[in-house]
């Protein structure tokens, strides 16, 4: 991806309502590195200049800072080599529920879009600390989103539209299953319902001639 297009990716979370004001960022892997979201960017005004070049241990390009959650995109790029760009908010579904120090449990089948049967809580540590770095990179490894316990969502993906897609879908299933919880007890699927929804989801919404 571009400078541009992450620009144009931050704009995305703001336009569609995951993220206000500064509180979002945004990166795409390059080469042994990232580029990343300037930190105190807002979402609405943010342009090609204010995304930042560095590498996984912190040293960056350049007269602006990094968004000051680089280390914990840093530990994703790590841990999760098919994660290409990541996109990481405030939205109100996702903070609420984290608020409880709960994930998402198998109540709807579209939580195989993630990658398992549930996305994962990562426990909390204070914002731009290799602690919560360390948390984040632990709870999404081997999923491509988790929730981050009284702060928000992280998710990844192959491209930028994949990476916005599941976040916005991420958010929809926590708003949800919060309803779902104050109609009253929450039956979840089984791990057969599970599975075979993580089968079909190997060629979900692809059409003839697309690669798996």
């Amino acid at each position: 991806m571009t400078d541009q297009d992450l620009a144009d990716l931050l704009r995305d979370l703001g336009r569609h309502r995951l993220t206000e004001a500064n509180a979002g960022n945004v990166s795409a892997r390059r080469g042994a590195g990232m580029a990343i979201s300037a930190t105190g960017i807002r979402t609405d005004t943010v342009t090609a200049a204010d995304i930042v070049t560095m590498d996984f241990a912190g040293k960056f390009a350049g007269g602006w800072l990094p968004s000051s959650e680089w280390a914990m995109h840093a530990a994703i790029y790590q841990v999760e080599p098919a994660a290409r760009v990541i996109v990481h908010t405030h939205s109100d579904a996702a903070v609420a529920l984290s608020c409880l120090d709960e994930g998402l449990p198998p109540f709807h089948y579209m939580l195989a879009e993630f990658g398992g049967h549930d996305v994962r809580c990562a426990p909390y540590a204070t914002f731009g600390t290799p602690q919560l770095a360390a948390h984040a990179a632990a709870a999404i490894e081997g999923r491509s989103a988790c929730l981050l316990a009284h702060h928000g969502m992280i998710c990844h993906g192959p491209d930028g539209r994949t990476a916005l897609t599941r976040a916005v879908k991420l958010e929809m299933l926590c708003r949800q299953y919060l309803l779902a919880r104050a109609a009253g007890p929450v039956r979840c699927l089984s791990e057969a319902d599970m599975e075979a929804a993580l089968a079909r989801y190997a060629t979900y919404g692809q059409q003839p001639g697309q690669p798996t």
